[in-house]
């Protein structure tokens, strides 16, 4: 890969009063200020949002353009691709690099979810279903994730207190993030005890092993590594890999994981690494079900053993393969369009040794993996520091 990260910007999630331009202004103009350039320095602009409903304003692609008005005319385009909308901004943009369209991007990842009544959320995440075969079932999305849940259990026997420790685990890495939206270890007892305050929400999901209804947003500047001036703060991609699944769940065995799988194995074969080589992952755990299908699919475990790496103690921080050290979806939010851009900023940081109290000792080498929908499209990047 010749492309690296030189710059960006990250709101904390949770519940913001500003508007989707609002927020997009401010992560760009930050973005623009980390990486020590100037609006008309930019040759493309590429806007993750997935939106679906939840916000009346579509079309954001030239919203950038309100943070500084050296941006217009420059060529902008929204991109999503459900949950993993912001790696698909991420590789639109590398594309363009890739191919000599462009030398500088700036990327933005933006959702405004909490305007939104609860239920009616559950609706507008269903279209990241096969809505002709899945638009009907209970409790939304998450009853999708809850249905694999149940499959999963009746596979392989009952692992709810697997997920409850996963929570616990990412809940605890939360703390010491300064973007997340909830900074409280809830420890495993909580997580691990259905209550009025830890509900029950589809099937044998209970709320804690949820992500989190968040807003958002955050920014990138991705350039061309020969044209990075300074080292000091440049992460390049030493692979970055997209694999796509069939839509419904009907036409393949989604324990199996196989795009989430192909993704991984794809990207250890282009950086020429193993799992080992690797200091930190910050993964999709939209449900502690879906971390736990990834310690599988990235080659942590055999299928069905995935309860190992946390039983184990492998994927805590101090762990062998450090797992969401920054506490993941679950504890940081999921802002669908902003999220894979802040999974890449975590990673970045991780990998310079500037991620604060989040820092895994020693990491150099990080991956990242998100993923739309239920396996459906999935993303898988390989990151160092650039040497120049």
């Amino acid at each position: 890969m010749s492309v690296s990260m030189i710059g960006w910007s990250h709101l904390p999630f949770g519940r913001h009063e500003e508007t989707v331009e609002d927020m997009v202004k401010t992560v760009t103009n930050a973005a623009l200020e980390d990486a020590g350039l100037e609006a008309k320095d930019i040759d493309i602009v590429v806007v993750g949002h997935f939106n679906g409903g939840f916000q009346q304003q579509d079309f954001p692609s030239s919203l950038p353009f309100q943070a500084d008005p050296g941006l217009r005319f420059t060529p902008s385009t929204r991109v999503e691709n459900a949950c993993a909308t912001g790696s698909a901004a991420i590789h639109q943009a590398m594309n363009a690099i890739n191919a000599g369209r462009a030398r500088r991007a700036l990327v933005v990842g933006v959702e405004k979810m909490t305007d939104t009544p609860g239920p009616e959320i559950g609706d507008i995440l269903l279209k990241c279903a096969y809505v002709r075969e899945e638009a009907d079932t209970p409790a939304g999305f998450a009853g999708v994730f809850g249905q694999l849940t149940h499959r999963y259990f009746q596979r392989y026997g009952d692992q709810s207190d697997v997920l409850a420790k996963i929570a616990a685990k990412n809940h605890a890495n939360g703390v010491s993030n300064p973007f997340a939206q909830m900074r409280k270890d809830l420890g495993f007892q909580f997580c691990n005890t259905v209550s009025d305050k830890n509900p029950l929400v589809a099937g044998p999901l209970r709320r804690t092993d949820c992500s989190l209804v968040s807003d958002g947003a955050a920014a990138i500047i991705l350039c061309a590594n020969d044209e990075v001036a300074s080292a000091d703060k440049a992460v390049t991609f030493r692979a970055a890999e997209q694999v796509n699944d069939f839509l419904p769940m009907s036409a393949r065995d989604m324990l199996e994981m196989e795009g989430p799988a192909l993704a991984w194995a794809r990207a250890k074969e282009a950086a020429g690494i193993t799992l080992d080589d690797l200091s930190a992952v910050e993964t999709h755990d939209c449900f502690t079900t879906a971390e736990l299908l990834e310690y599988e699919a990235m080659g942590l475990t055999p299928k069905g053993k995935g309860r190992i790496a946390i039983d184990e103690g492998w994927v805590q921080k101090d762990g062998k393969l450090p797992i969401n050290p920054s506490g993941g979806l679950k504890a940081k939010g999921h802002p669908i369009g902003a999220t894979g851009v802040s999974m890449h900023i975590v990673a970045a940081m991780q990998a310079l040794g500037q991620a604060g109290d989040m820092q895994v000792d020693g990491a150099e080498l990080t991956a990242v993996f998100n993923m739309g929908g239920t396996a459906v499209a999935n993303y898988v990047s390989v990151l160092e520091p650039l040497k120049v």
